[in-house]
């Protein structure tokens, strides 16, 4: 891995990580990494930290048990996650608020529990481990169930609805966009045939018709050919990209100075959003031509990651599931002036500006 903090984490950060692996039902990505790129931001006396998309609590436990004076708020859209970790947390019940919200609720969140600033945030973007083994809940390809795919099975149009009801030229942007799936008029095509037929309403016959849809040769390569269709789904159903971009930038609006925010991204597509909303705030939006740097015109973010850092081999072995995360890191600079906290888009006149440390 290249950055900034590249040092060993400290002894008790990777012991909180291991303890929580030991009891888990599932292995957190990047679990050890994460610690160690929060751990600065989280050394106050009482730092507010901030998971977005709580899942089954692995990252919140072991922040939670490497740092007792803490105090954490979760979000998640998916109640039967949040209960979940609700019993986990039990323990911490006194420092910690559990939230039923999408993450581009965080403003809102915050003002009703009377937090202005936050300390640390991670978002831990895409699916969780419940959601892809419970058969009930639509999101895998490799198991027959229900096309639903909703992370908050209380509101909202099911996988079932968009394949059966949205118009062909919709269905191919969906599938294009969101999954960058190259077959994606022919997939649609047999989709529009068999719906002529009957509803399609399980996710093995939804596979079936993607596979069969998928040159052969194509097939060989790339893993399961549904994979992209499935993913393309399930960020329309979940809005997923339009909620992170609403939420990235309003946790690094509230982020104090010195408080840091992680980003685990799993496809493309989020890492694009996650590197444009970092990049846009450690960069300079003054005139190029000025000696001195105006008020509110600096960077208000240092990068602490060089570029995407992928999973090393032995995560990997580890926790299969990590193998494409992408993750990037940054840190609120002390000091900066915010302006009105929107995003900036000009290149800095100073070279380096925003820049990583080297390790």
């Amino acid at each position: 891995m290249m950055g900034v903090d590249m040092g060993v984490p400290e002894p008790e950060l990777v012991a909180a990580g291991r303890e929580w692996q030991a009891r888990g039902t599932h292995v957190p990505v990047l679990l050890e990494r994460c610690l160690a790129l929060l751990a600065p931001a989280l050394a106050g006396d009482s730092p507010v930290y901030v998971d977005t998309t709580l899942g089954l609590g692995g990252h919140a436990e072991a922040i939670l048990t490497a740092n007792p004076r803490l105090t954490l708020i979760g979000l998640d859209r998916d109640t039967e996650a949040l209960e979940h970790s609700r019993r986990r947390l039990d323990r911490f019940a006194d420092r910690t608020h559990l939230v039923h919200a999408v993450s581009s609720e965080l403003p809102d969140v915050l003002e009703r529990l009377g937090y202005e600033q936050i300390d640390g945030a991670l978002f831990d973007l895409g699916v969780s481990s419940l959601q892809l083994d419970a058969p009930d809940r639509g999101f895998a390809y490799a198991q027959d169930a229900p096309l639903d795919m909703r992370m908050d099975q209380g509101r909202g149009l099911t996988a079932e609805d968009v394949v059966n009801d949205y118009e062909p030229g919709a269905l191919v942007r969906v599938l294009r966009v969101y999954g960058e799936e190259k077959f994606a008029t022919r997939i649609v095509s047999a989709i529009v045939r068999e719906r002529g037929r009957s509803r399609i309403t399980s996710t093995a016959r939804l596979a079936e018709l993607v596979r069969d849809s998928i040159p052969a040769p194509a097939r060989r390569t790339g893993g399961n050919p549904a994979k992209r269709t499935f993913q393309a789904l399930r960020i329309e159903v979940n809005g997923e990209l339009a909620a992170l971009e609403a939420a990235l930038p309003a946790a690094l609006d509230v982020l104090a100075p010195g408080g840091r925010v992680v980003v685990m991204s799993y496809q493309s597509l989020e890492d694009r959003i996650v590197k444009q909303a970092f990049a846009a705030r450690a960069r300079s939006t003054g005139p190029i031509d000025l000696p001195v740097e105006l008020p509110g015109t600096g960077p208000t973010l240092r990068l602490i990651t060089r570029g995407a850092e992928p999973p090393t081999e032995e995560e990997v072995a580890e926790n299969p599931r990590a193998a494409s995360v992408k993750l990037r890191a940054a840190e609120r600079i002390a000091g900066a002036d915010t302006g009105t906290g929107r995003e900036r888009s000009r290149r800095s006149r100073r070279p380096g500006a925003g820049a990583p440390e080297s390790s």
